[in-house]
């Protein structure tokens, strides 16, 4: 008896090798210290260029140019705000085209960029058809080339469309974007097949289903491609196709302004400080999202 008592009180107990692999997978007080003190140290220095765009703005002539450079502004003015009105109330094209430009090539761009990745990744994740793997190695493969190796042929497709000096010459190419096509197919493969065959009994068709259940359930993903979508089409200067000055869009005007001599540095620095705002604002309203698609796991049957 005494004997089967000590086996049971054996096989209780935790083995050393037990207790000294917990202990492993716990981090002290000093180590969670350490991590903390270096994400920190890693945050300040990712949010220094931020800081230092805000900064600018404010900044008169005499500090934008001190050197060394300084990240904080010692006497903080509005100069350069209204250096900015009077410099494009005189140019033949508003400021505010430039803005009304840049938010509709952005705008149109973005949604049909989702929309169409999201409508072509959808057969290709959950429908069987010939060529299907041969369409997706496509896809696959022209995310090696950068925008330099298309950019001819993106012209001339361009041209004989028609559509040059148009804003569809901007807003069409970003419909083609081939990451947005392998995150949404990689995304929907892991909603249930049998969610969806659900719908069918019930009498969906394909296109109640793909708004009314795959869209919803990949959410995360298509806000994400939103974010990395606006972030690119807000940073086009358009040049290449757009030739008329009514339809540049506001990076272009930020080339401009600073191209305009040391005189302008103030106003190029409140364009500066324009541009940076409307994207973090956008991150800043999805950034849940995100966070949801970089940690989620995927649905299961």
């Amino acid at each position: 008896m005494n004997s089967l008592k000590r086996k049971k009180d054996y096989y209780k107990k935790p083995s050393r090798w037990k207790i000294r692999h917990t202990k492993q997978l716990n981090r002290s007080m000093a180590g969670n210290t350490i991590l903390f003190v270096i994400m920190g140290i890693c945050g300040v220095f990712m949010a220094l260029p931020l800081v230092m765009i805000l900064n600018n703005a404010l900044k008169p002539l005499d500090e934008l140019f001190r050197y060394p450079p300084q990240i904080f502004v010692r006497n903080p003015s509005l100069d350069n705000f209204s250096d900015l009105y009077v410099l494009m109330s005189s140019s033949w094209v508003p400021f505010t085209r430039y803005v009304l430009n840049t938010l509709i090539i952005t705008g149109l761009g973005t949604v049909g960029h989702v929309l169409f990745a999201s409508l072509a990744a959808y057969p290709l994740a959950k429908h069987d058809f010939p060529g299907k793997k041969f369409l997706f190695s496509m896809v696959v493969l022209s995310l090696m080339f950068s925008y330099n190796v298309t950019a001819i042929p993106n012209y001339m497709i361009i041209s004989w469309l028609g559509i040059n000096n148009t804003y569809l010459a901007v807003i069409l190419p970003a419909f083609a974007y081939g990451l947005g096509l392998y995150l949404m197919k990689q995304f929907m493969e892991q909603i249930p097949d049998s969610l969806i065959e659900s719908a069918r009994l019930d009498g969906a068709g394909e296109f109640r289903i793909f708004f009314s259940i795959i869209m919803p359930n990949v959410k995360p993903a298509w806000l994400t491609l939103a974010i990395f979508q606006f972030q690119t089409l807000w940073a086009n200067t358009g040049s290449g196709f757009l030739r008329s000055e009514q339809l540049k869009p506001l990076q272009y005007a930020l080339y401009q302004i600073v191209a305009g001599g040391p005189s302008r540095q103030g106003a190029g620095a409140v364009v500066q400080l324009i541009i940076a705002a409307i994207p973090i604002t956008f991150f800043i309203i999805c950034q849940s999202n995100v966070i949801e698609t970089m940690t989620t796991s995927g649905m299961k049957d």
